[in-house]
């Protein structure tokens, strides 16, 4: 261990180097060299993080392998100054037994070894062997051999904290096979809670850009998580399993560029935002804003009166219209059109014909009226995403004419003051507006092309500088290139990526893919047309009424039967008397799912608790909270409770726990103890949840028993259920 640590200090000190010697390098002070400057800054830097980040457990694991060799597995490769391997990846081909190899099939391994360690220092081992005859005959003894999953159990024992650990050491053979899948298509991950589906699909994502670097990391891969807490609870695993840089973290809401929707619409509403409908309803509103006239309409161009007739309108807008292309392109067309109409009128009108010479007076007489530029916007006007969309709620006569299709109640159900904020099922909608309208994309295409001739010219000088100032070893020259080619300031692939709607990505990965609706799908699949997708999620746990209760309706009308499906179906989380609960609860409601089996039986029985009075600012609530907070010692509690009992709940509980202690669901995960709705505490976990009136959280929406299956299913050790109405169906028995 100490002859690897000494070899990561050495790469440590190398990359500190020579970021030390570009951020002091004097530069001539051109554009040029300054992009230069910072791109190897990037590099070096990017370089760093990864090193540092894998400080923890370097190396987890070793194998002794039929011909006498042995292999140890790390979180990134390694080798001496002899080319001598040192560390093996974990996602080199060469690591796959390490998780795959068992007794029935040992792949060459004699034994295989678990490394547990903490601040450089091993505390443990645990072996397993699996082929003892081989073992044997090798002459090595094996009395201290022990054969188990010590490791993994041992993993599943410990207290969680505000962050997510990743599991790189302790894959499962069924979750090892999900992660390294074939790139190329749609791999749906169905796995009940505590399957490890979060884990299967990071470890899955630094995988895939490991073995597929050429093709996905240039273009960078967008992870989709349920909400903002999810996504810092999980924001350590990425850098610790060597990758970053190329991962752009998203939540549904923050999918369109420019909006971060907070709001929440009423489940009636988010139903109807989520219907494919709406693509027809977001169309006709794009094509209504491309009005004609019913008659001539007078236009003063420096002095001379002339008339726009309806034809010349009608004439440039079914040129525009024929282009295809969108509104705001568009626009363009139908612009040049209405212009070459009045150029002949006004020349007409100032008596003489029209020539090369006096055209361009007459143009820009024309460019520079008043009543010319006020009625081009009015039949085509230029319009963005936003403003779209905010008409379209808050004009009756706007919707009406747009949304044929809907019902009079529905119509109703869309309307709303134009200040509202936005709210995630209003993503898609603009998304989709987006698409249809487009921008004027002229000068995006001159500098486009002017770009792409500049390329190879950048990459020929990206090598002259690496054989200057070295760096070869740490990306190529058209890596290199890439990253200054955009005028120094480009940053990396995810920087460059989060705010460009227009960005394609090499390879999707949603978490909670259940939840997503059919025009969120839609988005996505715009964001990826290589079709490159993981979709991990449960269809029992779907609590969105828009979301998914079958894996073929959201992806056959994008994909058709090209995507396959590998379920995961041991529970590492939940202990088998609390996933008893979820199961009894899941049959209850008439779901055809199966509940996971869980790996282990806990500790702890279930608890519950009635109460009389007002619950959610009851003393006994935040005595229990308070109790359960002491016994978990070091690890978390999340306190859920129904959404309508929340804020009354949050204060209950913090004036019973010093300053400090709890958080509510807008805050960041790291006190000891959160009061969470479902919504909130969805893909998290916890060592204890203290479950809050489960009979509210069914009531609360049409998919209430999958909150409570969620809710039931985010503890690791201990479960208390605190209720004054009567217990749910499946969960009265346990009361």
């Amino acid at each position: 261990m100490s002859r690897l640590y000494t070899q990561l200090d050495e790469l440590l000190e190398r990359a500190r180097d020579a970021l030390d010697a570009t951020a002091s390098n004097r530069t001539v002070g051109t554009p040029g060299a300054r992009a230069e400057r910072d791109a190897f800054m990037r590099l070096y830097s990017q370089r760093l993080r990864t090193l540092e980040s894998v400080e923890q457990r370097l190396c987890f694991g070793r194998l002794d392998l039929t011909d006498s060799r042995r292999r140890y597995i790390g979180r990134i490769g390694m080798s001496d100054e002899a080319r001598q391997e040192l560390l093996v990846d974990w996602r080199a081909p060469a690591a796959e037994p390490f998780y795959q190899a068992t007794a029935a099939r040992p792949d060459g391994v004699l034994r295989r070894r678990q490394i547990a360690s903490e601040s450089r220092r091993v505390t443990g081992v645990q072996d397993e062997v699996l082929d003892l005859a081989g073992f044997e005959a090798d002459g090595v003894d094996g009395s201290h051999v022990v054969v188990g999953e010590g490791a993994l159990f041992a993993s599943l024992d410990a207290a969680r904290s505000a962050r997510m650990r990743d599991i790189v050491a302790t894959i499962q053979a069924d979750q090892d096979e999900v992660i390294r899948a074939p790139l190329p298509g749609v791999l749906v991950v169905q796995g009940g809670p505590g399957t490890g589906k979060t884990a299967v699909a990071l470890h899955r994502t630094a995988f895939l850009l490991y073995a597929n670097r050429e093709r996905i990391a240039r273009s960078g891969v967008l992870l989709v998580g349920p909400n903002r807490v999810f996504l810092r609870y999980i924001d350590q695993v990425l850098p610790a399993l060597g990758e970053a840089d190329a991962v752009v973290m998203s939540t549904p809401g923050e999918l369109y560029p420019g909006v971060v929707a907070t709001a929440i619409d009423p489940a009636d509403v988010v139903a109807l935002k989520g219907d494919l409908r709406m693509v027809d309803v977001i169309a006709e509103a794009v094509k209504r804003r491309q009005r004609t006239i019913s008659s001539g309409r007078p236009l003063d161009v420096e002095g001379t009166t002339i008339q726009l007739q309806p034809r010349y309108v009608r004439d440039a807008r079914e040129q525009a219209r024929r282009t295809r292309a969108p509104h705001n392109v568009a626009r363009q067309t139908f612009v040049a059109g209405v212009l070459r109409h009045l150029v002949r009128a006004l020349a007409a009108a100032r008596g003489f014909e029209v020539d090369e010479e006096s055209r361009s007076t007459l143009m820009a007489d024309l460019y520079a009226s008043t009543d010319v530029r006020r009625e081009l916007n009015l039949c085509w006007p230029p319009i963005g995403p936003e403003r779209l969309l905010r008409d379209l709620y808050a004009q009756p006569a706007r919707l009406a004419e747009a949304a044929g299709r809907l019902t009079r109640d529905e119509r109703a159900l869309l309307r709303r003051d134009r200040r509202a904020l936005w709210t995630t099922a209003d993503v898609p909608l603009l998304d989709e507006a987006a698409e249809l309208l487009g921008e004027d994309d002229s000068a995006v295409q001159a500098a486009a092309a002017q770009a792409a001739a500049e390329r190879k010219a950048e990459i020929d000088y990206a090598e002259q500088v690496q054989e200057t100032f070295g760096g070869g070893e740490f990306a190529s020259a058209e890596d290199l290139a890439g990253r200054y080619v955009y005028g120094g300031s480009a940053g990396s692939v995810a920087e460059r990526a989060a705010g460009d709607r227009s960005w394609l990505f090499g390879h999707i990965v949603i978490d909670e893919a259940q939840e997503l609706s059919p025009m969120a799908w839609r988005l996505l699949m715009r964001r990826c047309p290589s079709r490159s997708f993981t979709v991990v999620g449960d269809v029992a746990q779907t609590g969105s009424v828009a979301g998914a209760t079958a894996w073929g309706d959201v992806l056959s009308p994008h994909v058709g039967d090209r995507w396959t499906q590998a379920e995961l179906t041991v529970n590492y989380r939940t202990p088998e008397q609390v996933m008893d609960l979820a199961a009894a609860v899941l049959a209850a409601g008439g779901s055809s799912v199966r509940a996971p089996t869980s790996a282990r039986v806990g500790r702890y029985e279930p608890q519950f608790t009635p109460v009389d009075e007002e619950l959610f600012t009851s003393n006994t609530l935040a005595e229990i909270v308070t109790q359960e907070w002491r016994a978990t010692g070091e690890g978390t509690v999340a306190v859920i409770t129904p959404r309508a009992g929340h804020d009354a709940a949050v204060a209950t509980v913090q004036a019973a726990l010093p300053d400090g202690v709890v958080s509510a669901d807008s805050d960041a995960l790291g006190t000891p103890v959160s009061v969470l709705t479902v919504a909130g505490a969805k893909g998290l976990e916890f060592d204890t949840v203290v479950l809050v009136e489960p009979a509210a959280i069914v009531a609360e929406s049409a998919r209430g028993l999958n909150d409570l299956y969620v809710a039931l299913t985010r503890p690791t050790q201990r479960l208390h259920v605190v209720h004054q109405l009567d217990l749910p169906a499946g969960l009265g028995a346990g009361g």
